[in-house]
């Protein structure tokens, strides 16, 4: 196993920061995503990078795309450098890091599947986020005709790359805030199976959030339309799948 983490980030300069610090001592190679942030975020992350030189890398998108967009130049590249696992974590610094060796541990037990943060929130959590991951989750369901994904949004999570690499090469994949929900439900259409670690979830160090409540929430109803049509016309093979 060899595993990298990946970091999108989007004008994040002062929770990043405390970020690199916490996974430092893990001593897990990086990749930060700078998608297009500003001035002062660049100088940020060009500063970590070269303070860090032996195990970050960064990559610089000159345009903000979204966080699918960042992860999936993140995911290309970690293929290019022969990665076998990429742990995806958020830049604010919502996500316990200290979990990051049980990720990897589930990992390594289970090479095959995608490791999936479970949250578990404390009161920080905005109710109307809160409330709004209760209806992707059901839809999640729906999707999967399956309970095997505990929580589809949660940026926290180890997935194998060979099978990133299959889906990614035939499939095009949400590129904004609809990724971590359009990439763990084809994983698992894919054949990958899922594995819950419940970890704790903390709103963030900055209080910045990039969720554009109208924008998102449409973006991801559509995503989610084009799941169920796509679980469709995959309902024998799931249902089997389920009952095996």
């Amino acid at each position: 196993m060899k595993p990298c983490i990946i970091i999108p980030v989007y004008n994040h300069e002062h929770a990043i920061v405390q970020v690199i610090e916490r996974i430092k001592s893990y001593r897990v190679p990086c990749i930060l995503v700078n998608d297009g942030s500003s001035g002062a975020c660049s100088k940020v992350l060009d500063a970590c990078t070269k303070q860090e030189a032996d195990w970050i890398t960064l990559l610089n998108r000159t345009e903000n795309g979204g966080k699918g967009a960042a992860v999936l130049d993140g995911f290309n590249a970690a293929i290019k450098l022969g990665y076998s696992h990429v742990l995806q974590i958020d830049a604010d610094g919502q996500h316990n890091t200290d979990d990051i060796p049980r990720f990897i541990e589930a990992g390594r037990l289970h090479p095959n599947a995608m490791i999936l943060g479970q949250p578990v929130f404390d009161e920080s959590v905005p109710k109307n986020r809160l409330y709004g991951r209760r209806v992707t989750n059901f839809w999640i369901a729906i999707n999967t005709l399956s309970l095997a994904i505990a929580d589809g949004m949660c940026g926290f999570r180890l997935y194998p790359l060979t099978a990133v690499e299959q889906l990614i090469s035939t499939t095009s994949i949400g590129r904004g805030m609809n990724y971590d929900i359009d990439v763990v439900v084809r994983l698992y259409w894919q054949g990958v199976e899922a594995i819950n670690v419940p970890t704790a979830v903390h709103y963030p160090y900055d209080g910045v959030s990039h969720f554009k409540l109208w924008q998102d929430n449409v973006l991801i109803s559509k995503t989610h339309a084009q799941l169920f049509f796509g679980m469709l016309i995959r309902t024998s093979r799931l249902i089997l799948r389920h009952w095996r």
